[in-house]
């Protein structure tokens, strides 16, 4: 069946499922070289928690800072995104690209793992900022918990034929709406897949696939992305300014 959803929303998707596996990608890539993960903070949490149940603070420390991390990244990306920068997402994305180039640098040596888990983990962070729904579904970009329960439930309420909540039209139903959610988890998977492929091919290049596909990304957004006009008043037909009301 053609999918009929917007034009607009098939390029959210495409942006939304290339940002996914990347992180599926960076994920497996802080866990095989790392030993962390830089986006699956549910898995971080629960490992600080278990490391200081068992007494080895120092050990937690090391996912406690990739959690540290990530808000804090997560709080930039929202700052961008909601600033009177021109293009927002497009920021994020080269800043994202800036701060992988500084890792794949480094290398992912003992010396840098530190720096190298706080960074990747707060370049995640702001990821999840650059798109947060597509039409009205709320999406995840680097996490995927939340992304199998929404279509566990979507699958839940088309076998009941339950509305839509925010229905954007006909062909926005739950199967819909759980197909989108799976092309997200499927591309992380692939990411994470195509990560595990790169370590075992050449561990000490495997971050610099990711820095190019940000940087790839940056560039199309930037030609995709409506320009934020925040406060400029809207011109009338006669080229002059129409000017709000007090």
């Amino acid at each position: 069946m053609v999918d009929a959803a917007p034009a607009k929303q098939h390029i959210e998707r495409a942006l939304a499922a290339c940002m996914t596996l990347s992180a599926g990608y960076l994920d497996g890539y802080g866990l095989l070289a790392l030993g962390t993960y830089v986006s699956f903070m549910s898995g971080n949490t629960t490992m600080t928690g278990v490391k200081t149940g068992q007494g080895a603070l120092f050990a937690a420390l090391i996912p406690a800072t990739a959690i540290v991390s990530f808000v804090a990244g997560s709080g930039v990306g929202s700052l961008i995104k909601h600033s009177r920068l021109r293009r927002q997402a497009t920021t994020i994305l080269i800043l994202i690209s800036v701060l992988l180039s500084a890792v794949a640098v480094m290398g992912a040596s003992v010396a840098f793992k530190g720096v190298d888990i706080a960074v990747l983990s707060f370049a995640m962070g702001m990821a999840n900022p650059v798109l947060a729904k597509i039409g009205g579904e709320s999406i995840s970009l680097t996490f995927m918990t939340g992304t199998l329960s929404r279509i566990g439930g979507h699958l839940g309420l088309a076998l009941v034929g339950a509305p839509v909540p925010g229905s954007e039209g006909p062909w926005d139903t739950h199967l819909h709406r759980a197909r989108m959610d799976a092309e997200l988890w499927a591309s992380f998977i692939v990411g994470a897949t195509l990560s595990g492929a790169a370590i075992s091919i050449n561990r000490e290049y495997a971050l610099w696939p990711a820095v190019v596909v940000m940087l790839l990304l940056a560039l199309a957004t930037a030609f995709t992305e409506s320009p934020a006009d925040k406060g400029q008043p809207k011109a009338t037909g006669k080229g002059q300014a129409r000017a709000e009301p007090a």
